[in-house]
């Protein structure tokens, strides 16, 4: 591995094949699971962390896609406060993801909307909690 990939997730991305085939035997129908999981343990409160943790990882549960592991600052801006955060969540982000989660899947089902699905799963944390990348 080239030091310019470490940490960069791009050495790790499967084929479009491998991801295409993933998606029509498996990842259509364990995403449901996987996201109905998810938003139930936010609405625990308790299970909260990880059920961003989960909701994180749904890119790669239904294409396989891994995200970049590097974040910095630049790219998703400062953060909200842990406080706003927490407001936003139990006002507007548990019931939103849950729409939010239900029209993303509706959309990656259709396969046609498939691209739209993936970047509102990507947006996900933003409407739970407002996590930004």
């Amino acid at each position: 591995m080239m030091p310019a990939e470490v940490g960069s997730g791009m050495s790790d991305q499967r084929s479009l094949l491998v991801r295409a085939v993933w998606f029509l035997l498996v990842g259509w129908w364990v995403t449901g699971i996987w996201l109905s999981v998810a938003w139930f343990l936010n609405v625990t409160i308790i299970g909260l962390p990880l059920g961003i943790k989960m909701i994180n990882r749904v890119p790669l549960v239904l294409t396989l896609k891994r995200r970049d592991q590097l974040v910095t600052e630049s790219a998703g801006g400062s953060q909200h406060s842990l406080l706003v955060r927490g407001v936003w969540f139990v006002f507007v982000g548990w019931w939103a993801s849950g729409v939010w989660t239900g029209v993303a899947y509706a959309l990656s089902v259709t396969i046609v909307g498939l691209p739209l699905a993936i970047w509102m799963y990507n947006k996900l944390p933003f409407v739970v909690s407002l996590y930004q990348y």
